[in-house]
């Protein structure tokens, strides 16, 4: 961390005008993130959604092990983290594959009408706790043999901080790398004129 002295008369080789308030640059690593109790423990998830703005990505990590599917966890990343996200998770699954081989291949769902952001969210059950999501500018993104961990960190000042633990089995990792792969690329295309908004994608 460096803190520069303030600077109320101007003094020669400061560029800030006089009376400026101090500034400071801080930088740390998010091993150190504090892990508070209900974070920690994280939550299991079996796919995603993720939506998209030029400010930021919503990634809802969704629960479908009972009906009616829930939405476990709700993720605000901006764009430049998600595509570092997106690139730690195309290294990490590599390094996995070349650990324990490529894990178990998921049955594809029928190719029916692709539906609407509204139809998907009519079938989940979004709790009120977790509607406004939480928000991360950093990510760590561990394995083993069966299912990964994505650590969300926010690294504000004084300390970064776990945000959202998400656990998911290695056999969706390609859906999940596909989903995000296809919500960047749909960000970066123009809507067309007058159309509906796409749904979002999902793995």
């Amino acid at each position: 961390m460096t803190t520069p002295q303030d600077n109320p008369q101007g003094n020669p080789g400061d560029p800030r005008p006089p009376g400026t308030p101090p500034t400071q640059q801080v930088s740390y690593s998010p091993v150190s993130a504090r892990l508070p109790e209900k974070v920690a423990r994280g939550v299991f998830t079996t796919g995603a959604l993720v939506f998209s703005s030029p400010q930021e990505y919503v990634i809802d990590f969704i629960q479908g092990m009972a009906r009616p599917a829930q939405i476990a966890a709700r993720v605000v990343l901006p764009p430049v983290v998600m595509a570092q996200f997106l690139g730690a998770l195309r290294d990490n699954f590599s390094k996995y594959q070349t650990s324990f081989g490529a894990p178990p291949v998921l049955p594809k769902p029928p190719q029916d009408r692709p539906p609407s952001a509204r139809e998907i969210y009519d079938d989940l059950k979004l709790p009120e706790d977790i509607q406004s999501g939480t928000y991360a500018n950093s990510v760590m993104i561990g394995h083993s043999p069966s299912e990964f961990h994505l650590d969300f960190i926010t690294t504000f000042f004084p300390h970064a901080a776990l945000s959202a633990r998400i656990y998911i089995t290695a056999s969706r990792m390609p859906q999940l790398i596909e989903t995000i792969t296809q919500a960047m690329h749909n960000a970066q295309r123009p809507p067309a004129p007058g159309g509906p908004p796409p749904a979002p994608p999902q793995g």
